[in-house]
């Protein structure tokens, strides 16, 4: 095996050894079974020396002690290996659990940049599918290695007491198997790292595809993106079959090696047995015992390329629990926050060869206050709304919250600070009270207070169970209106002391929006407002109106002030409504 698998192994083993405090016993139960199950391989072959010199010619075996014999040893050894199976993929399967916990709980708390740097459907594939894939395939090539190691050892210990000097022969085939196997081993590993971004990228263009499912028919894009996910399954096919080569050609190079050994043994067997004397019973009991050896043999150069594969796909899982960073934050968690606002001189740079996505920002948002974020497209809005529950962090400045920095902030106390209600709303596949009461304890009748508020009382009355009905992947059935006052529901629901609000009206119709609007400015009453407006007139009502151009404040002050001054608000006001 390479050094990069010796290195991926041992990182491995460190990984998961906590998984497996509980587990010993199974390590224990494995390994006495493979020990006894080793026992029998050089009984049955010692059956050959007296059956041959005793049993035939002299009739001294009594007729019942073959098959009794025979079936004993078969019965033992299928005990043997199936404790082993079982103890062995006992201690995988529980490691395996644990591990994929620890990687989605690293998921729930690693740092936003993750999600950025990485595809869902690479995540996906590392949580769900990899590391089962690659656990599976190490549990094998662990009860590979365990059961034929002993067996090995124990048809050597018995070819070593029958004739030491024609084993030599044979331990001449270990160094030339150890090597082939670290030649293609090493091949393995770089293709089987390679067959993985094939196959994250191939999942990514499905991905695309499911979720721009309308889009890509709308525009006749199919024969498009057909031709990528069949460039990108070729991609995977070919390197898939250089992995079948690389593994396929181990197999024949060890079998070509134990045939000359097999021949060079019966050689010098015929040779000995001339010179010094032996019996034909003693011959066929060596040459069973090495050809017995060859199967186990086998199977431990096999080995290699699932536990290449096996190491490459798990030592994804251990980057994503070793080497992801996770979101740290300080230890002021009061229970409920004034809502104080300030950001002091803040500027975000994505990348430091780019232009900065915010520059320079001053704001001073106070208690209660409702403030409406306007501007072109690209202009900042939603950037800064991210920085405020820390999803994004400045590169120079500080944000406080009540006077204190957000980094000071435990980041859950923060968090529960806020309530957000965005036109890209995102439910999960359960009730509709569990998506109201997310990640809050449930009150049945805060729910409905909630619902109410939100005009979707009278829907959810008419649902045949009520708020305890499903309600589909990301809403599916319900209508976009219903799925944005559920989100505004939620809102509600966790009555934050700050509410982000991106255009939490525009899905609805003129009815329920008047409605809603109703209910969002009783909710608004009292808490610090934040509003990401992109319809001009929605914000009238808002304390203050801050006009974002190019990641800078380009004017503030009331909407009928920002008319007056016939700057950047007055035109796009003037564009909006064609006056």
């Amino acid at each position: 095996m390479s050094a990069s698998s010796n290195q991926n192994l041992r990182n491995l083993l460190r990984t998961v050894w906590p998984y497996f405090s509980s587990a010993r016993w199974a390590f224990v139960v494995a390994v006495l079974g493979a020990a006894v199950g080793a026992a029998t391989e050089p009984a049955m072959a010692s059956m050959m020396k007296p059956l041959l010199d005793s049993g035939f010619t002299q009739g001294t075996i009594p007729l019942w002690a073959v098959p009794a014999t025979i079936v004993g040893l078969f019965f033992v050894r299928g005990v043997s290996g199936f404790l082993v199976n079982y103890a062995l993929a006992w201690a995988a399967n529980h490691a395996t659990l644990g591990m994929r916990n620890a990687m989605f709980a690293r998921l729930l708390d690693a740092q936003p940049s993750l999600f950025s740097r990485q595809s869902a459907s690479s995540l996906i594939n590392s949580v769900v599918y990899e590391v089962q894939g690659g656990s599976a395939m190490l549990v094998n090539a662990v009860q590979t290695l365990i059961k034929d190691s002993f067996t090995a050892i124990a048809l050597l210990g018995y070819l070593v007491w029958l004739n030491w000097k024609l084993t030599l022969f044979i331990g001449v085939l270990f160094p030339a198997v150890a090597l082939t196997m670290r030649i293609f081993s090493r091949r393995m590993h770089r293709i089987t790292v390679a067959g993985q971004a094939a196959t994250d990228e191939l999942a990514y263009v499905v991905e695309e595809n499911v979720l721009a499912w309308r889009l890509v028919r709308l525009h006749g894009a199919g024969g498009q993106q057909a031709g990528r996910f069949q460039r990108a399954s070729n991609a995977l096919r070919q390197l898939l079959l250089k992995a079948t080569v690389a593994a396929s050609t181990v197999t024949p190079i060890t079998q070509l090696l134990s045939a000359c050994a097999l021949s060079a043994v019966i050689v010098a067997a015929l040779w000995q047995n001339s010179a010094e004397g032996g019996t034909v019973g003693g011959f066929v009991a060596f040459v069973t015992a090495m050809l017995m050896l060859i199967t186990p043999l086998r199977h431990l150069t096999d080995v290699a390329g699932p536990v290449t594969r096996g190491l490459a796909a798990v030592q994804r899982g251990i980057d994503l629990i070793e080497a992801t960073p996770v979101e740290t934050g300080g230890s002021h968690a009061p229970e409920r926050a004034r809502g104080e606002l300030q950001l002091k001189h803040v500027t975000l740079r994505y990348k430091a060869d780019q232009a900065p996505a915010l520059q320079g920002i001053d704001l001073h948002i106070h208690v209660g206050e409702t403030v409406a974020l306007v501007g072109p497209s690209g202009a900042g809005k939603s950037t800064l709304v991210n920085l405020l529950p820390r999803f994004i962090t400045p590169s120079e400045g500080e944000i406080l919250l009540d006077g204190v920095p957000l980094p000071d902030w435990d980041l859950a106390a923060l968090r529960r600070q806020f309530a957000l209600v965005s036109q890209d709303v995102v439910l999960f596949n359960d009730s509709v009270a569990a998506n109201v009461c997310l990640g809050a304890p449930m009150d049945r009748e805060r729910v409905l207070a909630a619902l109410e508020g939100a005009n979707l009382r009278g829907f959810v009355d008419s649902l045949p169970q009520g708020i305890d009905s499903p309600i589909g992947h990301n809403g599916s059935q319900l209508s976009g209106g219903q799925r944005q006052r559920l989100a505004i529901a939620r809102a509600i629901y966790k009555d934050a002391p700050i509410l982000i609000l991106d255009e939490a009206t525009s899905a609805l119709d003129s009815e329920s929006e008047r409605l809603v609007q109703t209910a969002l400015e009783r909710l608004m009453a009292g808490r610090t407002s934040i509003v990401i407006a992109h319809r001009l007139s929605t914000v009238e009502a808002a304390d203050r109106v801050i006009v974002l151009d190019q990641g800078r404040v380009a004017e503030q002050g009331t909407h009928a002030q920002l008319l007056a001054q016939r700057g950047l608000f007055a035109r796009l006001h003037a564009l909006q409504f064609n006056t």
